[in-house]
């Protein structure tokens, strides 16, 4: 007897979280043999007090179309940006971070804040089937089921009508997805490559089996851009919160991950471009882009971003020193989400310091993950936050993926960098940045939303929590630096 479609659908779906926890293990020896050949490296310090008082005069590089901004233009325009701020906030902020930093501050341009993974797919579809002239794909996991099926028809059929389509996938995130599928796009004309390949003779000898490619960039025509937390990948088939579905998923950690991505208009998209290049072009990847490349973006809007990278190949650290920044300059609230928390000492101290100042910092984490050791590691940490004053907040009924930070208004990120040493030492990772009170809105309505389907974590119900639980934080804290 046949099974029916929703029993084939659950064993899909048991196969692919059998898949998907194959992978993290793996991923986790190879780590432990990186580590033992390179040793550890750590985030670089980022200190907040004192340094950007210092270099507060020195506004930030700021493009607005092909001009180049006066320092005087430059600071006026943050100045318009923080209204409100009683401490000069953005203005420290940027002084800071702009020795770090490669790309500038961009003016003209507009998002789109995409929820969960069915609003995603449907955006990037639509883009794609749009394309007229090139379109750029690059990502962590690409599976072969549902949604890659899709994508694939897709990128044939763009190709079939001329357009130049490259794909860059990394070798460890899909270590899941037959073969024969990136083979299908090969037979198709696409330029399809494997982010640092497990096979030790096709590796980048720059870098380790650790370092893992964990972007997730879409350009379209060199006019719109996609970045965030989602992959391409069945288990954002359905939407994360209750109303937007008739019953809750069958289980979460398979179904229906809450995850956020963001669509980019205006001249960012060619940040994001010249990222893809990079990564292309490190890898010594075949296949070429575009014969003619369509007309650099123009100014479509009036938000102000810089797209920020994480790239342990060149040391690039611009997310870390970022998001340690604008915590460390918070005033008045920092709200973050991270479907991975497994923070480093120097993230620990930054939160509990701005707490400390009366800054009102709300940490949204996973209350269930598909990887059990980073949530008890990141619980390891929580009676020492509760203690500074942080509030902790975990999210009930799908696995939290998102990873999103909003603080006072005016600052905001979206990418796909975890609040992990992971994300901070080992993967290459991508966010944008965006400044100005209209992303900031959307994001706080957005953390609201979450907490009504989140359980408090308060210090007395934490207190009493069992020795079972004890142990095992205890256990994941020691593996926290591969994690």
């Amino acid at each position: 007897m046949g099974l029916t479609a929703g029993q084939a659908s659950l064993t899909v779906m048991r196969q692919k979280s059998k898949s998907w926890l194959r992978h993290r293990a793996r991923l986790l020896l190879w780590s432990l043999a990186a580590w033992t050949l390179a040793g550890c490296t750590t985030p670089p310090p980022v200190e907040v007090e004192g340094a950007s008082r210092t270099a507060r005069a020195a506004p930030p590089e700021t493009k607005d179309g092909k001009r180049t901004l006066q320092p005087r233009e430059a600071a006026a325009l943050v100045q318009g940006l923080q209204a409100g701020s009683t401490d000069n906030l953005l203005a420290r902020h940027l002084a800071l971070v702009e020795s770090h930093v490669k790309e500038p501050l961009l003016v003209g341009n507009r998002s789109r804040l995409l929820v969960d993974g069915p609003h995603t797919h449907e955006a990037m579809f639509a883009a794609i089937e749009a394309a007229t002239v090139s379109i750029e794909l690059e990502t962590y996991i690409l599976e072969g089921d549902a949604v890659g099926e899709r994508l694939a028809a897709l990128l044939e059929q763009r190709r079939r009508r001329g357009v130049a389509v490259r794909v860059l996938y990394d070798a460890v995130g899909s270590v899941g997805t037959p073969g024969a599928y990136f083979e299908r796009l090969r037979a198709a004309g696409i330029g399809v490559c494997a982010f640092n390949p497990i096979r030790p003779n096709e590796q980048n000898r720059d870098l380790t089996i650790n370092n893992r490619n964990h972007r997730k960039i879409l350009v379209v025509d060199r006019r719109v851009a996609f970045t965030g937390g989602i992959n391409i990948s069945g288990v954002y088939s359905s939407g994360s919160f209750r109303t937007s579905r008739r019953q809750p998923p069958t289980d979460p950690k398979k179904e229906g991950w809450r995850d956020t991505h963001v669509q980019l208009e205006g001249p960012v998209v060619d940040s994001m471009l010249r990222l893809f290049e990079d990564s292309w072009s490190s890898q010594r990847c075949q296949g070429d882009g575009p014969a003619t490349r369509a007309a650099a973006p123009s100014k479509v809007g009036n938000e102000v971003m810089r797209v920020i990278a994480q790239d342990p190949q060149s040391e690039r650290n611009e997310v870390y020193v970022e998001m340690l920044s604008a915590i460390g300059h918070a005033q008045r609230h920092a709200w973050l989400t991270f479907g991975y928390f497994v923070p480093d000492p120097q993230t620990i101290a930054a939160l509990k310091e701005a707490a400390g100042r009366g800054v009102d910092v709300r940490l949204l984490v996973p209350g269930q993950s598909d990887v059990w050791l980073t949530l008890y590691a990141g619980r390891s940490h929580y009676s020492d936050l509760l203690d500074a004053g942080v509030r902790i907040f975990e999210r009930q009924e799908a696995v939290l993926h998102a990873k999103t930070a909003v603080v006072d208004a005016v600052w905001s990120t979206v990418g796909s960098t975890n609040l992990d040493w992971r994300s901070f030492v080992h993967n290459f990772e991508v966010n944008v940045v965006v400044l100005g009170a209209d992303m900031a809105e959307q994001l706080q309505v957005l953390f609201k939303r979450d907490l009504a389907a989140s359980n408090e974590i308060t210090t007395e119900a934490w207190s009493d929590r069992g020795i079972g639980s004890r142990m095992k934080e205890a256990f994941s804290r020691l593996w926290a630096y591969y994690l």
